[in-house]
């Protein structure tokens, strides 16, 4: 459809004014938290009415007896020029853009929330413009638009990071559940982002029915889902790690520095994407090699160099070719005064820019012989940090699946693991900290344990997290460790459950638990379905300072999918409960279980004698979506045209539902 030139000041002014101005006249004086640009996906979007007249004033040529070049050339002169043409597109695009809106949000008593990538050509430190970065994408392991914008944050002191989160999430549409969402969001969190916007709420009208509308892109968080009365405790722990992940400052040790003068060098007409061709220069070789050593990492530009210097222990030049004299001049002065900088693929040698080249080139090879005996390959690059600078965190035995992220506060660590795998990790875990006393934080109850400062303990359930708190101070510190379980003195409550199925008056007796789409009267059923039984509690499992969990089992892996280029997260793990529990223990709500590890805290609702367990089941709406005609899009797509094409709904079957596995009482006790 029609899009704005975004290089057009013009445009862009005549845009808020018409269409911005009048928006913001109905919030009268209670403006919005922010206005908000998507990704930017002008596909093409390279040129401009004025562009001659702007790129002779900036670069100091005319660009018209080059054009040849820009469009067919393959010459180093060639480079030079697409080089020239990049930075001056993204130059317009930070002046008649950005800047603008961000003066108008200020003038409107409001904030600008700006997802800064894409096409049209921006850079990272374009994010310096705007006053909320967002990311999307959970590539943790790889290139991302999220650590794009978290690293433009801790670059230049912004406090919040937002992510546009669950997009995609799982398909078909109702197929996600609160596991993936978790799944994802502590993808994030491994990044540094601290706020969520998610996908999505799609409305729905009465008379739509059940499962009624969903939007295209898979997720469903409204109450058409099942499961959606455990929304309050998936957003809880949402805000407890967003809360952690915005306190003190970040401690990223690794800067990164994106070949954005290769990049503009590799522009063609058509494609001006720079963090697009940046992927192909920070590879998911280098980031797994820089994680797995034991380091997190941000990026950094030209801009934020020069702005700002070089605020990290370590600077990695990936297989960068063109970088500006001023700036090599500035990592040169880092390293002389003891900044680490290791070169990996080649070395620099050349100047960015057509008039810049012959003249500077010379300098930049030099300054690389200088710096550097050879550039190593991405491999070594782990092996190598380690050779420079302590691990952050370093495992006992190795485990790729483990990541973490750490804050400094003046008198604290703060250290966010998880284990994004749909298997246990158990391992140990050595920080580099000062601090004498530790803590660990589960954020999915919001309960704290001692830890052990030095070779700290690590077991994670599939998909489990934990901050481990590290401070000066035992006088605050909490009194309880984390128990071991007494597998000898459980109560096995398995059997002989009474189960009511909410929506259509139907109750039966499940001597062994089993999934209710094995049953042709529930095989279609989304909805809720409630769980009961008595059960007596010998005086013995009730000690003092011994604890007792409900436990459903830790649940199947599952294999990784076919396609492996399918967007969203998707948590490869069938779990014992499909897909939430609200567990009432004698008339009282004792929690929920959404996720692993499948297993609650009960001791509180408990006595001796006689006890009463009510598990309140949901699972999604695929199931009646799966026992229903297939919506028929033809005459809506012949009035408007195919606009989106919905994801896998041509082969639905119900899903398994209900409490699959065991469940058991198991007494925890104290460690010795």
């Amino acid at each position: 459809g029609f899009v704005l030139d975004h290089f057009d000041r013009t445009a862009i002014d005549h845009h808020l004014h018409t269409v911005g101005d009048r928006l913001m006249t109905a919030f009268g004086d209670q403006a919005p938290y922010s206005v908000f640009s998507d990704s930017l996906e002008v596909y093409g979007s390279d040129w401009t009415p004025d562009f001659l007249d702007q790129f002779k004033r900036r670069r100091g040529y005319d660009l018209t007896p080059y054009l040849p070049e820009l469009f067919f050339g393959n010459d180093e002169t060639a480079k030079s020029v697409r080089h020239d043409w990049g930075q001056t597109l993204c130059e317009l695009i930070d002046e008649n853009y950005l800047q603008p809106i961000t003066a108008w949000a200020h003038q409107h008593h409001t904030l600008f929330r700006s997802q800064t990538y894409g096409a049209p050509a921006v850079t990272l430190s374009s994010n310096n413009l705007v006053d909320l970065p967002e990311g999307e994408g959970p590539q943790w392991r790889s290139f991302s638009y999220t650590r794009w914008a978290t690293s433009a944050s801790h670059l230049y002191g912004r406090p919040v990071t937002s992510a546009e989160a669950w997009t995609w999430l799982h398909s078909p549409a109702f197929r996600a559940v609160p596991l993936d969402i978790k799944a994802e969001a502590d993808l994030f969190f491994l990044e540094g982002v601290n706020q969520f916007v998610g996908h999505g709420w799609p409305y729905s009208p009465p008379y739509a029915g059940d499962p009624g509308y969903s939007f295209y892109a898979a997720a469903v968080f409204n109450d058409h889902n099942p499961w959606w009365p455990v929304m309050p405790e998936i957003t809880q722990y949402l805000q407890r790690v967003s809360f952690l992940l915005r306190a003190g400052k970040p401690a990223n040790d690794v800067a990164v520095y994106l070949p954005t003068d290769d990049a503009q060098a590799n522009f063609t007409p058509g494609h001006v994407d720079l963090a697009d061709d940046i992927r192909k220069y920070v590879t998911p070789e280098l980031t797994a090699s820089i994680l797995d050593a034991g380091y997190n990492l941000d990026y950094i530009d030209d801009a934020a160099i020069q702005k700002l210097g070089i605020q990290y222990p370590v600077l990695i030049l990936p297989h960068v070719d063109r970088i500006p004299l001023t700036v090599y001049r500035v990592i040169a002065e880092y390293a002389q005064k003891g900044g680490k900088v290791i070169a990996v693929g080649r070395l620099p040698e050349h100047a960015p820019g057509l008039r810049e080249f012959n003249a500077d080139s010379p300098q930049i090879a030099a300054i690389s012989q200088k710096l550097f005996p050879s550039a190593i390959p991405e491999s070594e690059t782990g092996t190598q940090l380690r050779k420079l600078l302590l691990p952050d965190m370093q495992l006992a035995t190795p485990a790729p699946e483990i990541g973490f992220i750490h804050r400094k506060l003046p008198n604290a660590d703060i250290y966010f693991v998880a284990n994004t795998s749909n298997h246990r990790v158990t391992t140990t875990a050595r920080f580099r900290t000062q601090w004498k006393f530790a803590e660990e934080w589960d954020a999915l109850y919001g309960k704290r344990y001692r830890a052990n400062t030095r070779d700290t303990a690590i077991s994670l359930a599939p998909y489990e997290s934990r901050a481990f708190i590290f401070c000066d101070d035992d006088e605050k510190l909490p009194t309880e460790w984390h128990g071991q379980p007494d597998t000898a003195k459980q109560l096995d409550l398995s059997q002989n459950w009474q189960v009511s199925f909410d929506n259509i008056h139907r109750t039966e007796t499940m001597q062994h638990l089993a999934s209710w789409t094995k049953d042709e009267d529930t095989r279609y059923y989304s909805g809720t379905a409630t769980y009961t039984r008595d059960f007596d509690l010998p005086a013995k499992m009730l000690k003092p300072g011994q604890h007792i969990f409900l436990d459903f089992g830790e649940g199947n892996p599952l294999p990784p999918p076919s396609d492996t280029k399918k967007p969203g997260t998707h948590a490869l793990l069938e779990g014992p409960v499909r897909e939430i529990a609200i567990i009432r223990i004698n008339g009282q709500k004792a929690g929920s279980i959404w996720a692993p590890p499948y297993r609650l805290d009960v001791t509180s609702f408990l006595h001796t004698g006689k006890n009463h367990v009510e598990i309140e089941v949901a699972n999604t709406g695929i199931n009646t979506l799966a026992g229903q005609a297939r919506p028929d899009y033809r005459l809506l797509n012949l009035r408007y045209g195919q606009k989106f094409v919905p994801q896998d709904m041509d082969h639905l079957e119900p899903l398994p539902s209900g409490i699959l596995g065991e469940i058991v009482l198991t007494p925890e006790v104290p460690p010795k």
